[in-house]
């Protein structure tokens, strides 16, 4: 699903570029969207860190906790949200390959 906003992303086109860019840890703002028409809102939930690493996700919630999702955990967690831009942090989080 896409959303009107260039820089709003869907669970699945964050996922899709977070594959893209295995490795790399990435900061967005998770939002929800409530009501229509005047009723609407949108709420910051707070900021999380993701990294994709294979078949799972990285993921940091605004706690400090962390978790690694499947893919479809991953869905099935963020599907009723929308991400803000991403941002790089710097960091790598897989540097096997540099080692082997």
């Amino acid at each position: 699903m896409r959303y009107a906003d260039p820089l709003m992303l869907s669970p699945a086109d964050l996922l899709s570029f977070l594959n893209e860019r295995g490795g790399r840890e990435y900061r967005v703002q998770a939002l929800l969207h409530t009501g229509r028409g005047r009723k609407a809102a949108v709420r910051e939930l707070g900021e999380y860190s993701l990294t994709a690493r294979g078949e799972t996700v990285q993921a940091t919630g605004p706690s400090g906790q962390t978790r690694d999702l499947t893919h479809a955990d991953f869905l099935s967690v963020f599907g009723s949200y929308t991400f803000g831009p991403a941002q790089p942090t710097g960091r790598l989080t897989d540097l096997g390959p540099l080692f082997s």
